[in-house]
């Protein structure tokens, strides 16, 4: 039966980039009638009213299977890879102690790292957000930097001067990456990392994943993309180095809206902007250890990665 011995999440991961069949998996595993309870592990499905954006799942959808860490706060609210982490272990507990096997699920893969391995290793630097933050330090200056990051980590802002260019960007960077202040990350108590049983979501051919890319991305314009945002921050404060609006999709158009852009550069940039989100999952997943891979391209997947399924959710019961 499911080990709670140092060292092991009782729980089942299931990994992968964007439009990879992750919900399809998870919603075929309920109806499979396999004892899950599914704990969302994607940053953007956190948001409350960003339903078209995120490809939420639908009400229907979530009536299958009780999910979680969806619409648990607002737009204009962040939530950090430590939140998740406390969260998702109080889930796993709760979830368990039902008679469950939880299902952590999702392509947020900074949440997965933080739940396996602790908070030590800072994220990589983001260029898109640095430019973003030098460009509002050449209109406002330095200083003006250093009064927001006293906002959201006053620890680091008190020791860096309103002068000091890079480490101001590396710490306002960090937070708005991770909605984490920098003065939070500490080192990770275990010496190594977490073990739990890993399916990575692995699709063979680049090109019909880009396709699947674009055919959502357009699919979501269909459905009201562009009128979800105009409501969006009708109904809240919102602003565009917010994690909520730097959501890929919401952050081109965001842009439109603003000007910045066409509509056809908007949806040319929200594509792209997707496949170079799912291309930085594919890399990650592939150089992560101990995994279970599938193929969703193969037209048999679902049952092809059924037994070992059956063999990890067996091990895992409570």
């Amino acid at each position: 039966m499911g080990s709670s011995s140092s060292g092991f999440i009782p729980a089942l991961a299931v990994l992968g980039p964007t439009a990879s069949g992750k919900s399809a998996l998870g919603l075929w595993m309920a109806d499979q009638g396999f004892p899950i309870e599914i704990v969302s592990l994607d940053s953007a499905l956190v948001f409350r009213d960003m339903n078209i954006g995120t490809a939420k799942p639908t009400p229907q959808e979530l009536a299958l299977v009780p999910h979680h860490l969806i619409d648990i706060i607002t737009p204009s609210d962040t939530f950090s890879a430590a939140e998740f982490v406390v969260q998702c272990h109080a889930l796993i507990a709760d979830i368990r102690a039902r008679g469950k096997v939880p299902v952590i699920l999702g392509g947020t893969m900074m949440y997965y790292k933080t739940l396996v391995s602790g908070l030590d290793n800072l994220p990589a630097a983001n260029a898109e957000i640095r430019q973003a933050i030098e460009q509002q330090a050449m209109e406002h200056g330095w200083p003006a930097i250093h009064a927001r990051l006293a906002q959201v980590d006053p620890i680091t802002a008190q020791r860096l001067k309103p002068n000091d260019s890079q480490r101001l960007q590396r710490a306002l960077e960090v937070f708005q990456i991770t909605g984490q202040p920098l003065s939070g990350f500490h080192q990770r108590d275990q010496l190594e990392d977490l073990r739990i049983p890993t399916l990575a979501i692995e699709p063979s051919d680049r090109a019909v994943l880009h396709k699947r890319i674009e055919s959502r991305f357009l699919d979501m314009l269909a459905q009201g993309l562009v009128e979800e945002l105009v409501e969006l921050r009708h109904n809240y404060v919102l602003d565009d180095t917010m994690p909520s609006m730097r959501c890929v999709g919401y952050r081109q158009v965001w842009e439109h809206l603003h000007g910045h852009c066409t509509r056809q550069e908007m949806i040319d940039r929200g594509i792209a902007a997707t496949r170079q989100l799912a291309k930085r999952q594919i890399t990650w997943l592939r150089s992560t250890a101990n995994k279970e891979v599938v193929d969703p391209l193969q037209s048999n997947w679902l049952d092809s990665v059924r037994p070992w399924i059956q063999k990890q959710i067996e091990e895992l019961l409570p």
